[in-house]
This record gives structure tokens, C-alpha cells and sequence, in this order.
């Protein structure tokens, strides 16, 4: 049956993180060549270095240029594999960047739809009038508490004048009643009730000072 209708491929789909870690492991192996190479290559120099030319020499030149031409085969390669990973680094970038702008994308269309619903059910008509009702309110508690605060039998506007009149007028009526002796207590000044600092016990009164006097005579 699977060969006439096919077998379903279960296989995971490859990706481009998967392909650039292919290509970094290729390149990890090249560059373990090449490190071979060039220490084969060291000792091909070390050893014609100490060589007379003869076909001994001649025969170590040719192995070295074997060797420096694979090295080079090698490090095209490895360029050419750099190269592409970072093309696929690039391009995975560019798809992460765009997943990320889809993600955001998809955030503002939710949050839009959010507001519309949110706002969709405020009445701005009602709010208008409730703030027109809370002044209307305030408006009512100033009067309030202006016609509570009200001055009794004050009159509101006084006369800045006539009070320094009527204060003078006052100065004047106390220093003549003190001239006439109004308001004063007959009681010479050495019996009236003004007790010095060091006497513990007040003054007798006037009336007990006048019996005491006639009871003398």
C-alpha cells in the first residue's frame, strides 16, 4: 500500500538554525585539516632547509606544494562555508525580526480592540452632566457657607474714621472720669488692697480699718 499511495514523510522540516550549525561543524572539521596541514607543511620547510639541492629536495618540494595546494583547496572551502552561514545568520535574523514584529503587531491590534471595547461604553453626554451637577452642587455649599457665616447686627461697611473717633472719644471720657475721681475707691492709697511681695497675709478691709480707728478715739 505504501508504495502505491506513498508513506507519510514524519520528517522534521530542516531550518536554518539547524543548517548553520551543519555549516559550523564543517567548517570545525576543515579547520582540523588545515591545522594538519600546516604543521605537515612546517616540517617539509624545517627539512629543505638543511637539504643540499639534489632530487631529494626536489622530491620534499613536490610533497610541500601537494600539501599547499590542499591547504588552499581547504581554506576556499572553508570561506565559501563561512560565507554561507553568515547568509543564514542574516536571513534567520531577518525572520526573527519579523516574528517579533508580527508579535507586536498582533499586541496593538489585542490592545486596540480592548480601548474600542473599554471606551465603547463611556458616555461622554453623562459625564458632562455629572460635572455640571457637582458645580451646580458647589455653587450651593458657597452660599451655604456664606449664609451661615454672616455677621449678626454688624454693619458690613464700617468707617475706618468714625472708629479711631470713637476710640478717641473713649480715651477721653476714662481720663476725665480718673480726673474727677469716678470710679476710684475713697480708701487712701496705703489701705487699699495691693499686698507688697513679702507680706504673706492679704490687708484687713476699709470698714474693720475705720472701727479699729474710732475705737481708738
Amino acid at each position: 500500500m505504501n508504495r502505491l499511495f506513498g508513506a507519510k514523510n514524519n520528517a522534521a522540516k530542516p531550518t536554518l538554525s539547524g543548517a548553520i550549525s551543519n555549516i559550523d561543524t564543517r567548517v570545525e572539521s576543515i579547520d582540523v585539516k588545515l591545522s594538519a596541514l600546516n604543521s605537515e607543511l612546517s616540517t617539509y620547510q624545517q627539512k629543505m632547509s638543511k637539504m643540499r639541492d639534489g632530487p631529494g629536495k626536489s622530491a620534499l618540494k613536490a610533497r610541500a606544494l601537494k600539501v599547499l595546494r590542499q591547504r588552499k583547496q581547504y581554506e576556499s572551502q572553508r570561506d565559501q562555508l563561512q560565507q554561507q552561514s553568515f547568509n543564514m545568520e542574516q536571513a534567520n535574523m531577518m525572520q526573527d525580526n519579523l516574528k517579533n514584529v508580527m508579535t507586536t503587531v498582533d499586541a496593538m491590534k489585542t490592545t486596540n480592540k480592548s480601548l474600542k471595547q473599554q471606551y465603547g461604553k463611556i458616555d461622554i453626554d453623562k459625564i458632562e452632566r455629572m460635572q455640571d451637577e457637582m458645580q451646580d452642587l458647589m455653587d450651593v455649599g458657597n452660599e451655604i457657607n456664606e449664609s451661615i457665616s454672616r455677621a449678626y447686627d454688624v454693619p458690613e461697611d464700617v468707617d475706618e474714621a468714625e472708629l479711631d473717633a470713637e476710640l478717641e472719644a473713649m480715651g477721653e471720657e476714662a481720663l476725665w472720669e480718673n480726673e474727677q475721681g469716678i470710679g476710684e475707691s475713697n480708701v487712701p492709697g496705703f489701705l487699699q488692697d495691693e499686698v507688697p511681695e513679702f507680706i504673706d497675709q492679704p490687708p484687713e478691709s476699709a470698714g474693720k480699718v475705720k472701727e479699729a480707728a474710732g475705737g481708738v478715739g
